[in-house]
């Protein structure tokens, strides 16, 4: 029977919405920590390196567990690997939100990163299995999309709230009700999809692909952070190496974990890249807008994240105005124009520095984030949509993959441009401590804090000079993310234009 044939009903529907609590959870508790840094350091004391790993464990292991566990989902059933996932995802928000030295939250974050890469690729899979059809398919995207990207925005808003009144254990608690809800309704709502197959688990392939992401999303990092150091060197090789010996080994097996034939498809492969540079535009700006609501504005934690809502209003516009262009227009084409919008966004905050008004700002965020939702929302439907329906939860975990790592080489490029920029133009007051000199220099944050201990003039002097340093690198750092982004559109476009062209051209070739 012809999948077009075949429409969702209640069930399905229903289904959707349950689907749209993990999505939501995974995608806040990738931004809820950021505001409670300071409370939770406060109370455990971690040193610098143990709030580093705080911050960023749970993004290496989701990284990391994502292509193993949509595999995994595949053979043993995508709603039992969903549920098995939100048990432990619970499990573990209570043990982070307990925990009592900076060790037990560093373990905790691993293992909610591990439980989150069991959610996503199953979710999508869930989606991929339920709706059939291409119209709904396009619209269940849609509305998976603009939960995934509300959660991202909702991080910081609700993790202000809970912070006004609560401890900061109180941002993990809220994954508790949230998996108790799914674990109730998915069982009720969800079908079962399992691919049937003989073949024993590629522990090996496992292990490689798990080193490989994991060593280059440290490497992305550790580039933003510190620049071109030999640890990022060293972590970029050894990622590259076991990446190659993955590959290698997943050529030779009858069932591999990743089927290599996916990238020979000229509808995935495209649609894999615009997703990756989609969110190699969004994660890298958030980084940098952030820091200058913030930092240069003046604004507080919680009053920054509220202006975030209007971007997540637009990121709303963008998920369903995409399903909708795509039913008059090819998707390819409106791709091509929401990543043509995407690079309106970058470019309006590029701005001369003195235009920096808070209007602009949140005008070229809305752009933004219109466009890479709606890159997002046709990006991850023709990847779908372009897989067979038994390998939809490794499609989806390669989608959440390439999505990761585009945005970490976002927080790397945006990152070093900004931080380069930076250093190189902040002047310090002379006679200042050369260790006050170095740490002005480090970071803007850093620089302020200098500046409060200061003479009236003298800090004046320093905090006007880092601030005008951090704006003009922000503007370089967004011009440059807009270069980069209108080369990528340009080789999107002719790229979806040659396979339209085949796909004009194959029924007279084949008659």
């Amino acid at each position: 029977m012809d999948d077009t044939s075949r429409l969702a009903g209640r069930s399905e529907w229903a289904g959707l919405a349950v689907l749209a609590l993990p999505t939501l959870l995974v995608s806040m508790d990738m931004s809820i920590l950021f505001l409670a840094t300071p409370s939770l350091s406060a109370a455990l004391r971690p040193g610098s390196a143990e709030l580093l790993w705080i911050s960023d464990i749970y993004g290496f292991l989701l990284a990391g567990a994502l292509i193993p566990m949509g595999a995994i989902g595949d053979r043993i059933g995508r709603r039992k690997l969903l549920l098995l996932g939100a048990l432990a995802f619970g499990l573990v928000s209570g043990l982070a939100a307990l925990a009592t030295t900076p060790a037990m939250l560093v373990g905790a974050r691993a293992l909610l990163g591990i439980a989150g890469a069991t959610l996503l690729p199953s979710t999508l899979a869930l989606i991929r299995n339920m709706f059939t059809n291409a119209r709904q398919r396009s619209i269940a995207i849609g509305v998976w999309t603009t939960c995934f990207t509300l959660g991202g925005v909702l991080g910081p808003i609700v993790g202000g709230l809970l912070l006004e009144f609560f401890w900061w254990g109180s941002i993990f608690l809220i994954g508790i009700p949230i998996m108790l809800l799914l674990l109730l309704l998915g069982p009720i709502c969800l079908p079962e999809f399992v691919e049937r197959t003989g073949f024993p688990y590629d522990l090996l392939g496992i292990g490689q692909s798990m080193a490989s992401l994991l060593a280059l999303t440290f490497a992305l990092k550790q580039f933003a952070e510190h620049g071109l150091t030999v640890m990022a060197g060293l972590s970029l090789m050894a990622g590259l190496t076991a990446g190659r010996l993955f590959l290698r080994r997943q050529r030779r097996l009858d069932a591999p974990l990743v089927d290599l034939g996916l990238f020979r498809n000229a509808a995935f492969s495209t649609a894999l890249a615009a997703n990756s540079f989609a969110l190699f535009a969004w994660v890298g700006a958030s980084l940098l807008v952030a820091q200058y609501l913030q930092l240069v504005m003046g604004l507080s934690p919680l009053s920054a994240g509220l202006w975030t809502v209007p971007a997540a209003a637009g990121s709303v516009a963008g998920c369903l105005g995409a399903a909708a262009l795509s039913k008059y227009f090819p998707p390819s084409r409106v791709a091509c124009g929401a990543l043509l919008l995407t690079t309106t966004g970058l470019a309006v905050m590029a701005l001369p520095p003195g235009s920096f008004g808070l209007g602009v700002l949140i005008s070229g965020m809305v752009l933004l984030g219109i466009g890479v939702a709606a890159v997002v929302t046709l990006a991850t439907d023709l990847v779908l949509a372009a897989a067979p329906a038994e390998k939809a939860g490794a499609a989806a975990a390669i989608s959440e993959t390439g999505a990761d790592l585009g945005g970490s080489l976002g927080v790397a490029v945006f990152g070093s441009i900004g931080i380069a920029a930076y250093r190189a133009l902040i002047v310090a007051p002379a006679g200042l401590d050369p260790r006050d000199v170095e740490s002005a220099r480090d970071t803007l944050g850093g620089a302020l804090d200098i500046a409060a201990g200061l003479s009236a003039a003298a800090g004046d002097q320093l905090r006007a000079s880092a601030q005008s340093a951090f704006t003009s690198g922000f503007g370089l750092a967004m011009a440059a993310g807009a270069a980069i982004l209108l080369t990528s559109t340009v080789l999107f476009a002719w790229a979806a234009l040659r396979w339209n062209e085949k796909q004009r051209s194959r029924p007279a070739t084949e008659n």
